[in-house]
């Protein structure tokens, strides 16, 4: 057997334990937010994924993951219903709020 054969299920079960841990997060955010979350799982560049979430009551979250699939994983794991990107029916219920606002107006040129 390679090494290469004998490291592969280790860093299997490693990406299974890290999808574990953050779809507790993920899990969370829906328990508090209405019971349950939408969400876009997005590329962030070569080292990490953003898995943004919308609760039934609009509030809207994130959370990072190391890779797309451990990311997909976890959301899989938490039950989400996933997206093909960030548009239309899920965009229009995110419900933004004061801090939302004070931060887009900082940044207005």
């Amino acid at each position: 057997m390679s090494s290469a054969e004998t490291l592969a299920p280790a860093a299997d079960a490693r990406a299974e334990r890290r999808a574990k841990r953050i779809a507790k997060n993920l899990t969370a955010f829906s328990r508090r937010h209405g019971g349950s979350a939408d969400g876009v799982v997005e590329y962030v560049g070569q080292a990490a994924t953003r898995i943004v979430l919308v609760g039934a009551d609009g509030s809207w979250g994130d959370q990072v993951a190391p890779s797309y699939a451990i990311g997909r994983r976890a959301a899989e794991l938490a039950g989400l219903t996933l997206h093909e990107s960030f548009e239309g029916e899920l965009a229009l219920r995110v419900r933004t709020g004061p801090y939302e606002w004070k931060r887009m107006a900082g940044i207005q040129i």
